[in-house]
């Protein structure tokens, strides 16, 4: 199989969806690949690496794609790249359709086979492809709400860690998964007062034993956000369920119960994210100010930290991409439960229930042929 791994143009994305290790993979499997010059540097892998690994650099896209019978990239494709798909062709990327009805629509009409890092899923749950940046998302959600806490980028002048004499900050987490348990980590790792706030009981209880009571923890319901929003200096929200819109939590009334100059980091902007007020930033201007809070809404986090990001994601993706390069897309779905629920559309037809129903399309079953 021919795969393809062009430049990412999305703003301030830095990642590469493959590293020479994951073409030396498929070049001695048999199969070819095509980089796109200059698509590892702003994970820092030249192009000379990627051509010592086996691999063959192209200057267009256009003549990329063209070839590519699997396009794996980072980020799903824009509109410049969009016309460059053709029915048939395999696109493994992270999509996030579930807010994004245009791209869906584009998609869908392109008869592309669609595969979506972030709805390949386990049977027990587990996330493979998400987990990765998930845990980066976490880590960095508290690194950039500690840096727009401080008074000069806007924030109320609160340091997390606090000092001796003087209160340390509260996080207020809501979510209970991969993103918000390392959020918490990192928070109760600088020494802020950190909270998650969730729905599921077993999963608390369980956070609740590994922290050792550090961590406070509470039921997800609306007086227990809103008594958070009392006393918190950062937010973040970190609430996923595949392939749907993330549930809007915090109205813009409810902001009124913030103190001036508080953050939200929304890590779940990629589903639509969780406040009535959010909506996606790039990490060239990463904030914007609602009623006096700071709101951080970037949409690819993991992008500013690509040479951990690269390596953390490839490590994930590149068996199922030996898969489908190996089997094609339909032998190796038809033999790999989680890689099937990664399909969200497949020759023109969308096949993920809960992308359709967020954009309430008609959902047709998959049929592998």
């Amino acid at each position: 199989m021919i795969i393809g791994v062009p430049r990412e143009i999305k703003d301030q994305e830095f990642r590469v969806a493959i590293v020479p290790a994951g073409v030396k993979a498929l070049s001695q499997a048999g199969h070819r690949v095509l980089i796109e010059q200059g698509a590892g540097l702003g994970s820092g892998i030249a192009d000379s690496a990627y051509v010592e690994a086996g691999a063959r650099l192209v200057s267009e896209p256009q003549t990329l794609y063209g070839e590519a019978q699997l396009v794996m990239k980072v980020k799903e494709p824009l509109a410049a790249e969009l016309p460059l798909l053709r029915a048939g062709q395999i696109l493994f990327a992270y999509l996030h359709l579930a807010p994004a009805t245009a791209l869906t629509s584009s998609l869908l009409a392109s008869k592309v086979r669609a595969v979506a890092y972030e709805t390949v899923q386990l049977e027990n749950g587990f996330l493979p492809l998400l987990t990765p940046m998930s845990q980066v998302a976490g880590r960095m959600a508290i690194q950039a709400g500690a840096r727009f806490l401080e008074r000069e980028a806007g924030g109320r002048g609160v340091l997390l860690a606090g000092v001796p004499g003087v209160t340390a900050g509260h996080v207020t987490i809501l979510g209970s998964g991969t993103v918000a348990e390392n959020a918490a980590r990192m928070a109760m790792g600088l020494g802020a007062q950190t909270t998650i706030v969730a729905r599921n009981l077993r999963r608390l209880a369980e956070l609740d034993r590994h922290y050792q009571g550090r961590l406070m923890t509470l039921p997800l319901n609306q007086h227990n956000i809103e008594e958070e929003l009392t006393r918190t200096d950062l937010l973040v929200t970190a609430i996923y369920a595949p392939g749907s819109r993330a549930p809007q939590l915090v109205s813009r009334k409810m902001l009124g119960l913030m103190q001036k100059g508080s953050v939200i980091v929304d890590v779940a902007i990629d589903q639509g994210g969780c406040l009535e007020t959010s909506q996606p930033t790039y990490h060239a201007n990463p904030v914007f100010e609602v009623d006096g809070i700071i709101h951080y809404c970037v949409a690819n986090m993991p992008g500013a930290v690509p040479r951990t990001s690269t390596f953390a994601l490839t490590n994930a993706t590149l068996p199922y991409c030996l898969a489908m390069a190996e089997k094609g897309l339909s032998t190796a779905a038809r033999q790999d439960s989680a890689l099937q629920r990664g399909i969200n559309v497949y020759d023109g037809r969308l096949v993920n229930k809960e992308v359709a129903a967020s954009q309430d399309r008609q959902w047709q079953a998959l049929s592998l042929q």
